[in-house]
């Protein structure tokens, strides 16, 4: 898969994304929701181009982005560091990397999950790196990869064994299965979160690609004002709903989950015909 945005990468050096968020449990009580969202979506060889008076790189702004929220989450440069991990997982590094988060509003940002798309000298995607976070303070990041470093399609499944404790009404046990599709204009990741019993939440986040122009951007700050913080009461809101359903809770630190066949920490992950890939656990830090 190449990446959507067809542009040269020194006419568009970020892009903004339009569309939502869907998420639907499916036992033992049916949830489902959908909100709208934006997110930015960042080149992050030209990181420091961006900075503009809407829009700060490592300041305040209405819209920002801060590299001490992602990667090493200590101000480092985001490119280099994600070069690394490539370079180490024995994959090309020598691609366009891009950045695709929740931007800091008014300064308060939270990321349940960030995407790095990774792409080697010829535009195809080949690594797709998922940054988690939990409401908890704690974070972990998967490395993704389709068999063989084979470039990654749209029916390329990725798929890692869960290794964060997310929502407390989850265990810690089973896998994640991913699927990236891109087209010039629009771009979604569908996450399906497998646990003993088999498909257990099906998430999908997507949305439309415009360059990240003053007026795109403002625009979308508009509509959402309160975007950021919005992810976060709506999270609360969720799982109201779902102790008020009588869903099984586990708290903060639920007990090790079940056995499931899903292998972590830089092991092949649980393959199926015609869509083979890899993983690799990168870090976890816990409060």
């Amino acid at each position: 898969m190449r990446r959507a945005p067809t542009q040269p990468r020194d006419v568009v050096a970020a892009w903004l994304m339009v569309g939502r968020v869907m998420h639907e449990r499916l036992r033992p009580r049916p949830h489902r929701f959908a909100y709208p969202v934006f997110y930015v979506r960042c080149n992050l060889a030209h990181l420091a181009s961006l900075d503009s008076g809407w829009f700060g790189i490592n300041r305040w702004a209405p819209l920002s982005l801060f590299a001490r929220d992602h990667g090493p989450c200590d101000g480092s440069d985001l490119d280099a560091w994600m070069r690394m991990q490539l370079i180490e997982a024995g994959m090309p590094a020598d691609g366009e990397i891009w950045l695709q988060a929740f931007p800091r509003v008014f300064g308060y940002a939270f990321n349940p999950v960030s995407f790095w798309f990774c792409h080697d000298r010829d535009g195809a995607l080949r690594a797709l790196l998922a940054e988690v976070r939990n409401t908890f303070g704690a974070r972990h990041s998967y490395l993704l990869t389709a068999a063989d470093g084979a470039a990654i399609g749209a029916t390329t499944e990725l798929v890692c064994a869960k290794v964060l404790h997310v929502s407390p009404f989850c265990q810690v046990e089973g896998c994640y299965r991913f699927r990236v599709r891109e087209t010039p204009e629009a771009s979604s990741v569908a996450i399906d979160y497998h646990d003993a019993d088999g498909l257990l939440i099906h998430t999908v986040l997507g949305g439309r690609l415009r360059p990240l122009t003053r007026a795109a951007a403002l625009g979308a700050l508009a509509r959402q004002p309160l975007l950021t913080l919005g992810v976060v009461a709506r999270i609360h809101w969720q799982a109201l709903q779902l102790f008020l359903k009588k869903v099984p809770f586990y708290g903060k630190h639920p007990a090790p989950g079940r056995t499931v066949g899903v292998s972590t920490h830089h092991r092949g992950a649980a393959q199926q015909p015609g869509s083979t890939r890899r993983s690799s656990s990168i870090e976890e830090i816990q409060p």
